[in-house]
């Protein structure tokens, strides 16, 4: 059985932008009020203490959703610029009409290296890449 921890974060991620109520939360976490704030604060923590996260939990009129870190909120906010020059120059779209219909990321190829070890042998290193993609249609 997963922890609460990780019951709520799976809840949140599958929620989208749209978030979950607090009410909702304590009754799908099976917890009262103070508990699911404990809950939330290790969550927040953890996300927070892990530099490799994007990720932080926010709370917002009584709602609980995942959105991305300031921090990497600069990389998207890159993409998302050089995908909307990209549609007005390329495909000639008005970019007051556009908006984000899907984003995602898939792994990329694997440069594939050989590092000298102890005794004539040899470790291979992964430098693994990814394609973030973006996807933006015309309002109708």
């Amino acid at each position: 059985m997963a922890s609460k921890e990780a019951n709520l974060e799976a809840l949140l991620y599958a929620a989208g932008d749209s978030g979950i109520e607090e009410q909702n939360l304590t009754a799908l976490l099976e917890v009262d009020g103070e508990e699911l704030g404990q809950i939330v604060e290790k969550v927040k923590q953890r996300l927070a203490a892990n530099k490799d996260s994007g990720i932080q939990l926010i709370h917002v009129a009584h709602t609980y959703k995942l959105t991305t870190s300031p921090q990497t909120a600069e990389i998207i906010e890159k993409l998302l610029k050089s995908a909307i020059a990209n549609a007005e120059n390329n495909h000639f779209m008005k970019s007051e009409d556009l908006y984000v219909a899907e984003i995602y990321a898939n792994q990329g190829p694997t440069l594939k290296r050989i590092r000298p070890a102890a005794k004539g042998s040899a470790v291979r290193i992964r430098k693994r890449t990814s394609h973030i993609t973006i996807v933006l249609r015309e309002a109708k």
